[in-house]
């Protein structure tokens, strides 16, 4: 995709202003003595920014030039060079040449070459002028027309915007937030108002006219000041709205030059890059976008000459997309390369002591993909400027879990490339918040982590694996008391149970609450700074009421969920010496998960596949004795699985049970002539049952 240089050059020139202008108070400090390592290592990194950005626009005269300050200013940071008065004059005048440079592409004038002599002079301290091959001395003729055209060309000229510093306009969408905070309170006020009002007719026995109609008007008021603000919270962050493009169109270039460094070739594409976040996500995105396309480069995309055996295109390809969807933004970083190596994971969390050899081979692909997440954890055999570091992943979880309010979600298929899903929100000023209670206490969620919210039957709930389960969208999700995680007292058992879905990537999660308080727009503040280590917490709101609730994080209740399910699954496997090997092929994460602890619960060793074309991929590498599949699934559907396997020759006689929501007559019979061996209905799914006909058909 060609670069639209006229796009970016205002934003270019915006940012080279306020380079150069660090550049000159640096400067500055320096020639009044300043001994602080700090002020040459601020203005070298401007002169690093100036250069780059320049040279992504192709604006090469400003590039070189650019190119010989930093590389003085970096002699003067190493200690080679020593500050002098005339080292500072130099550096002075380089800094003006630079600043004339982009005044010129500010008034979209022909941009001149370097001064010559200047750049001569900058070489000559670094001692290997040779080095740098200096642009040709502007020809007096061309110097004199280009100064011309500049003269004519001043005038007066309306501006088309206004520069406005991003800390002015912090303050007004941090304002604008504290007026959502206050309205929640107004609205607090016609709530009790109405309470009065009924208790006051309770009492008397007859309507209060003259209060019912103040309610009324002050709850029409309230209305009619909420959608007033709302539009004025809406234009103030449109204001800070960014295109995606400020760090997405960057992307090629850099996919391009770290593959070339350790002898790959790979393209690099880039779409959604027009989408819109606000500035305080764009800032943020930056690092975690860079780690991913590195371990894309580095991890994930092969050797050319290892693709062509593998049957390959020599040129690996990494996307990098974007994409709206349910007010927040959805980041797709994706390689068709290797795939995680998962066994190189999992010998790397034994060798760490993260867990032993058994409890290792009993972890699922995604509680190992889970492992990378860890801070320092790298597979990689040699540490490399691309790769090994061990400091990515960790790196893009906490800035994108635990400071933008998103999550995170990896999904990995061997010889076929990895995937890495970042969900954001839009914006951090404002964003749509759950507020339930659970043991009297109050708590928030996060709308984009809330799937939906149930009220059902307790007799509908299944009891599962020694927990309770709820059968939700044909799937399998594993059922919670929030107070329970929280360590908080139990509520007695109700008929109906009210119940709060979260969601992180795949996984889900129903957790059991006492009520729901409130659901609406509210400012979410960040955690002071002794309490940053919690967690479960990412921020805290205010109520109506002047309390304040925390804001639970989604993706920490439910790896707490996962975590203590599997230490107390762990400690109750059977043990067995010649267990049965048992593959489970189901596209939800939640089923695959649950029917995994009721089949090792019993002694049974459990592989996992997500779909059709890799369960039979799964059952052709290796030799099962028994297979569970689910009906709906992507690529390949249940009852097409079990055809295949019928038809080969290792499977013909092993048990295939299909666990699924379909209860239709048809579809039973269906699984009968594909082959399938029993036919259990999710809604009705029953561990022992499910037990009791696999031992059966196991004889």
């Amino acid at each position: 995709m060609a670069l639209d240089i006229k796009r970016f050059t205002a934003r270019f020139v915006e940012e080279a202003r306020d380079h150069l202008q660090r550049l000159e108070d640096g400067l500055a400090l320096l020639h009044n003595g300043a001994s602080d390592p700090e002020v040459v290592n601020s203005i070298f990194r401007s002169a690093h920014t100036i250069k780059g950005s320049s040279r992504m626009l192709k604006l090469m005269p400003i590039s070189d030039a650019a190119h010989l300050l930093e590389d003085v200013l970096g002699a003067l940071r190493e200690g080679a060079l020593t500050y002098s008065s005339s080292l500072g004059l130099l550096l002075q005048r380089a800094t003006d040449a630079l600043a004339a440079q982009v005044e010129q592409v500010a008034s979209g004038n022909q941009l001149a070459p370097p001064d010559s002599a200047l750049c001569s002079e900058l070489a000559h301290l670094l001692g290997h002028s040779e080095d740098h091959e200096l642009p040709p001395a502007t020809p007096p003729a061309v110097a004199a027309k280009v100064a011309a055209q500049h003269a004519d060309e001043i005038k007066l000229r309306a501006a088309e915007s206004v520069r406005v510093p991003l800390g002015r306009l912090d303050e007004l969408v941090k304002l604008m937030g504290e007026m959502v905070s206050s309205h929640a309170r107004l609205r607090q006020r016609v709530s009790d108002c109405r309470a009065i009002e009924h208790e006051q007719l309770a009492a008397s026995g007859k309507g209060i006219s003259r209060l019912a109609a103040f309610s009324h008007d002050l709850k029409d008021d309230v209305l009619a000041q909420e959608v007033l603000m709302e539009e004025l919270h809406g234009k103030a962050l449109i204001l800070r709205m960014l295109p995606l493009a400020m760090v997405f169109d960057s992307a090629p270039h850099m996919v391009r030059d770290l593959a070339r460094t350790i002898g790959k070739e790979i393209d690099c594409v880039v779409s959604g890059n027009d989408i819109e976040l606000d500035r305080q996500l764009i800032d943020r995105l930056g690092d975690p976008i860079v780690h991913l396309l590195r371990n894309a480069v580095g991890h994930g995309i092969e050797a050319p000459e290892q693709r062509e055996r593998a049957g390959k295109p020599r040129r690996g390809r990494v996307s990098l997309s974007a994409r709206q969807d349910a007010g927040g933004v959805i980041i797709e970083i994706a390689d068709d390369g290797q795939g995680l190596p998962l066994a190189a994971i999992r010998d790397k969390a034994v060798k760490k002591g993260l867990v032993n050899a058994e409890q290792a081979m009993a972890l699922s692909e995604a509680a190992l993909t889970d492992l990378i997440l860890l801070p320092g954890f790298s597979t990689s055999a040699i540490i490399t400027d691309v790769s090994g570091r061990g400091v990515g992943m960790d790196v893009v979880k906490r800035c994108v879990v635990d400071e933008l309010q998103g999550s995170l979600q990896l999904v990995s298929k061997p010889a076929a490339g990895t995937t890495v899903t970042l969900h954001l929100p839009r914006s951090l000023a404002v964003m749509r918040v759950l507020l339930v209670e659970a043991s009297g206490r109050t708590v928030g969620f996060t709308a984009p982590h809330v799937s939906q919210l149930l009220q059902v039957p307790a007799r509908q709930l299944l009891d599962v694996a020694e927990r309770q389960a709820l059968i939700f969208h044909n799937e399998l999700v594993p059922v919670v008391g929030l107070a329970e995680i929280l360590a908080l007292r139990e509520s007695p058992a109700r008929e109906e149970e009210l119940l709060v879905v979260i969601q992180a990537g795949n996984e889900k999660l129903a957790l059991r609450v006492d009520r729901l308080i409130d659901e609406r727009n509210l400012v979410i503040k960040p955690l002071p700074r002794h309490l940053t280590h919690l967690p479960l917490v990412s921020g805290m709101v205010m109520t109506g009421r002047n309390e304040l609730v925390s804001v639970l994080q989604a993706p920490a209740l439910l790896a707490l969920a996962r975590r203590s399910n599997v230490g107390s699954k762990l400690a109750g496997q059977a043990e067995a010496t010649q267990r049965v090997r048992v593959l489970v092929v189901d596209d939800s994460l939640n089923t695959r998960d649950i029917e995994k602890d009721v089949l090792e619960a019993h002694g049974y060793h459990v592989t996992l596949a997500e779909d059709g074309v890799d369960g039979l991929a799964k059952a052709r590498n290796s030799q099962f004795d028994a297979v569970l599949t689910d009906v709906e699934m992507p690529n390949m559907d249940g009852f097409t699985l079990t055809a295949a396997l019928r038809e080969e020759e290792n499977y013909r006689d092993v048990p295939i049970i299909i666990i699924t929501s379909r209860q239709k007559e048809e579809d039973q019979r269906r699984g009968i002539q594909v082959g399938a061996d029993a036919y259990i209905v999710k809604g009705d799914f029953d561990q022992g049952r499910l037990i009791d006909t696999l031992k059966s058909l196991l004889g």
